[in-house]
């Protein structure tokens, strides 16, 4: 069976790219770095991608390339059959379970986008906003049209193949996100109060950085970049042997990275210029789907066709910033039962679509009439949640470290990463040491983190 590669290399970086960017980019990363120091957050959370990330990245694109097959057959070929096999089929499906959660979000930004550009903020005080957020997810079936019509974006992109559907919706779709986060970016740090919220954001205090913070700054730059997830694996085994793996990498860390600090310069400005706190505005949800449509409509005029300009372009960012990551997950699954179980794409595709969606109906209805359906205390939504970011993206990450660092042969290591001996790696044995000793210890360090142990030895 025929198959497909990039048509060309700055596909396979914006396609890339676009996995890497998401909404944890603009719900996360600007209120950690406000939290943390600022640009000393920042400039730790760069260090982090460099000793830690971009070793993972370039070992998952690396192993995706040599076997130019799906995730779980790139690690078995890689490992000739070994039981190191399984660490690829970790990926696949830690990649399936969080798109089973993942695109109630991506629901969540298309109602709002449709919110904003109607006006419907339009003189709403700000204890509405909560009751709108709340009676918008506990509703049984305005979410579920939303996430259906997101998840059929999805399979129409996934259904058209890697160049006609993967590679042209990232050509299309990246250089918007970018063009909309600038357009953002120049209209906020334009208002009034817009310095205190720059100086807020860039001002370094490194009497905030402790261990705690550099915890923090080592997971988002761990799941920021899509690690462990497969989906930059999958998306590697479509490069063509001439595309600069290291290269390659780094650019999509700084696209990532950009897009993540650019968001601070959207939100910051905006807080303080109406005289608020990051203390007043909350993370995640809270932040996206509460705060921040209040921020807009204070900073830019309450009801004014301005303040549905920004709204709307901004839930518009993230639909993309949410789009562009879910069609990289399901191409993981997508890939892996096509190529696994000799499937045709659509087949494969139509099966991979029909689960998440009657999961993640599921999971959005765990906020309605599931809400009492509980384990630990969480509801089904935040188990998925839960589950995937606190056990099996480090466990996958660290499995992949060991792997690339202990397990691969080093000649194949070397020859892929030099491109068979016509790109100079200079870098090979800092990228070697880090994967051997420097990833496992500080992916295992930010699990333990993430389970609480830390925490519960003070």
């Amino acid at each position: 069976m025929s198959r497909e590669n990039f048509g060309s290399k700055i596909g396979a970086i914006l396609a890339a790219a676009g996995s890497a960017v998401g909404l944890g980019n603009v719900w996360r990363f600007p209120i950690e770095t406000g939290e943390n120091g600022g640009a000393a957050f920042i400039i730790v959370y760069v260090a982090c991608i460099i000793v830690l990330g971009l070793p993972i990245m370039i070992s998952e694109f690396l192993i995706g390339r040599y076997a130019h097959t799906n995730t779980a057959g790139a690690f078995r070929i890689a490992s000739n059959g070994s039981p190191w096999k399984w660490v690829g089929r970790l990926g696949v499906f830690t990649g399936w379970f969080i798109l089973c959660y993942y695109i109630v979000v991506g629901a969540w930004t298309l109602h709002y986008a449709f919110l904003s550009a109607t006006n419907a903020f339009y003189d709403v005080d700000a204890k509405q906003y909560v009751d709108i957020f709340n009676g918008f997810v506990q509703n049984p079936w305005i979410p579920t049209v939303w996430l259906v019509c997101f998840v059929v974006f999805i399979h129409f992109v996934i259904t058209r193949g890697v160049q006609s559907g993967i590679e042209r919706s990232a050509k299309v779709m990246m250089p918007a996100l970018f063009v909309i986060t600038l357009a953002l970016t120049v209209c906020s740090v334009s208002l009034p109060g817009a310095s205190r919220g720059i100086e807020f954001l860039l001002k370094p205090d490194w009497s905030k950085v402790d261990s705690n913070v550099v915890l923090q700054a080592m997971g988002q730059a761990f799941y920021s970049l899509s690690l462990a997830m497969g989906c930059l694996c999958t998306y590697a085994s479509y490069f063509d042997h001439r595309t600069p793996l290291a290269k390659s990498a780094v650019n999509v860390a700084m696209i990532d990275t950009g897009i993540a600090i650019m968001a601070g310069f959207i939100i910051f400005p905006s807080v303080f210029n109406i005289g608020m706190t990051p203390d007043d505005i909350g993370i995640g949800a809270s932040l996206t789907f509460i705060s921040l449509p209040n921020v807009f409509q204070q900073a830019f005029g309450n009801g004014s066709i301005l303040a549905v300009i920004v709204s709307t372009m901004f839930y518009s960012l993230l639909f993309v910033a949410a789009l562009t990551s879910a069609i990289s997950l399901h191409e993981v699954a997508t890939a892996y039962v096509s190529e696994e179980f000799a499937w045709s794409r659509k087949k494969a595709a139509t099966l991979v679509t029909s689960t998440i969606m009657v999961l993640g109906i599921l999971c959005s209805l765990s906020f309605g009439p599931l809400c009492s359906v509980t384990l630990f205390g969480r509801n089904i939504f935040e188990l998925f949640d839960d589950f995937s970011g606190m056990v099996l993206l480090p466990i996958g990450g660290m499995l992949i470290s060991i792997f690339a660092g202990w397990v691969l042969n080093r000649k194949l290591y070397h020859d892929e990463l030099s491109n068979y001996g016509t790109l100079r790696v200079r870098y090979y044995r800092l990228l070697t040491f880090s994967l051997r000793y420097v990833a496992p210890v500080a992916i295992g360090m930010v699990f333990l983190d993430q389970l609480g142990v830390f925490d519960f030895l003070k």
